[in-house]
């Protein structure tokens, strides 16, 4: 049986990865300048951030509609049997809403998943749900094995900034950490589909730290590791400084991963994270 993947780009993946796996990509928006902008076709990272040192307003963001996704699992099924349509967490975004919408037209074809995740926690769960396609898993199958994977992955990261959180409101759990002393570094994590506070930290050596810890023990905790390094604009020699961090640890490397244009509007500039899932579950 033939079971297309499809995403949103919420999952940071890149055009070649999306490629490779064959996986099909829905664009969210951004409104920035005046204009709508669909995230990674019509607007970069790089471009938002530059408008924004600029002086420009702070951009928002939205979903796309269900005709939308509907448009999209119309083309995929003139070619695939089914669709694993997997998604940014429903606490973040209204998107997974539009993608069940849109697949109560097209019956038991259509499978829509709520990841609980963003960016490459999203992007790695879409990954996986293509490899095991592959093997010829069916549907049931791969979505009990993303819901084990849900119960045991981890995000862990640290923003230049919870300006972009609080403005966006997706700040969660993490509110406590507003208002905290100088040179206070927040640890943030993605819990129950919400950005939650994993702890803060005086300055940014010892975030980096964190994250390193974070990750050395999560890996000897399951025995290994599949890990995806992340980063905003602004942020790339911070992933740099948590692999060097790893060097010398043993585990599966997913690489190093650009923040998008919609994740990027409210994680902010300057921000770095891990992705950790299990190898096998």
């Amino acid at each position: 049986m033939t079971i297309a993947i499809v995403t949103d780009s919420t999952s940071d993946l890149s055009p070649e990865l999306l490629d490779h796996y064959g996986i099909v990509s829905v664009p969210l928006y951004v409104l920035f300048d005046g204009k709508m902008h669909k995230d990674g076709i019509d607007l970069t990272p790089e471009e938002l951030f530059a408008g924004l040192r600029a002086g420009k307003k702070t951009p928002s963001t939205s979903q796309p509609s269900p005709a939308e996704f509907a448009e999209v699992y119309r083309r995929v099924l003139e070619s695939a049997e089914q669709v694993l349509s997997i998604h940014i967490s429903g606490q973040l975004s209204g998107t997974v809403g539009s993608a069940r919408l849109a697949a109560q037209e097209f019956g038991d074809r259509v499978t829509v998943v709520d990841s609980g995740s963003v960016s490459m926690g999203l992007g790695l769960r879409a990954l996986r749900a293509a490899e095991l396609a592959r093997q010829g898993h069916s549907v049931p199958d791969i979505v009990q094995t993303l819901e084990r994977v849900a119960r045991q992955a981890d995000i862990r990261f640290t923003v230049g900034t919870l300006e972009f959180l609080k403005l966006n409101g997706r700040i969660g759990g993490a509110a406590a950490l507003l208002g905290g002393m100088l040179n206070i570094k927040p640890v943030l994590v993605v819990r129950n589909g919400r950005v939650e506070s994993g702890g803060r930290v005086r300055g940014h050596k010892k975030a980096i730290q964190d994250i390193v810890d974070y990750v050395r023990k999560y890996i000897d905790t399951h025995g290994g590791a599949r890990v995806a390094l992340m980063s905003t604009v602004e942020g790339e020699a911070f992933v740099e400084e948590v692999r060097a961090g790893l060097s010398g640890v043993r585990f599966d490397d997913l690489g190093n991963h650009k923040i998008g244009a919609v994740v990027g509007t409210h994680a902010g500039p300057g921000t770095v994270g891990a992705v950790m899932e299990p190898v096998t579950v």
